[in-house]
């Protein structure tokens, strides 16, 4: 089965089967050996204080 055929399939299903559908492609991207090494490194850093603060993107922002 291609990808056009995959795609045109999952254009005929309803909302809650696409649904479905897309938390089943989140669920296996996130078993991923990257996504799980980019998760840790995250955490690591949130846990040493690199972070930005819901103020500071804010003021970011503004200043664009």
């Amino acid at each position: 089965m291609s990808i056009l055929e995959l795609k045109q399939g999952i254009s005929r299903l309803s909302q809650r089967e696409r649904r479905e559908i897309q938390l089943y492609l989140l669920r296996l991207k996130r078993e991923t050996p990257a996504w799980k090494r980019a998760t840790a490194k995250k955490i690591r850093d949130m846990q040493a204080g690199k972070f930005t603060t819901v103020e500071e993107l804010s003021a970011r922002i503004r200043q664009k």
